[in-house]
């Protein structure tokens, strides 16, 4: 398996991860002007909690490849 080959398959992961946590910013930024007072502080935290979660998959799944467990259903 070349380099070239592997960084391929990382693409795919980290695309709809930094598009997934675009899409959480926008809407905690829409949050933080149309809600008033604290409302907006607490519904923004579920959006900032969820890119979190989104970036530790994207880093686990990274590392799965690494290792060579491409297809994960395989196992099951």
């Amino acid at each position: 398996m070349s380099m070239k080959t592997d960084k391929r398959k990382f693409i795919a992961p980290i695309v709809v991860t930094v598009l997934m946590v675009a899409y959480y910013v926008v809407y905690f930024g829409f949050l933080i002007v149309l809600l008033p007072g604290v409302w907006k502080y607490v519904l923004g935290l579920l959006p900032l909690a969820l890119s979190g979660v989104m970036v530790k998959v994207c880093i686990e799944r990274i590392q799965e490849i690494k290792k060579g467990e491409e297809d994960d259903l395989s196992q099951y």
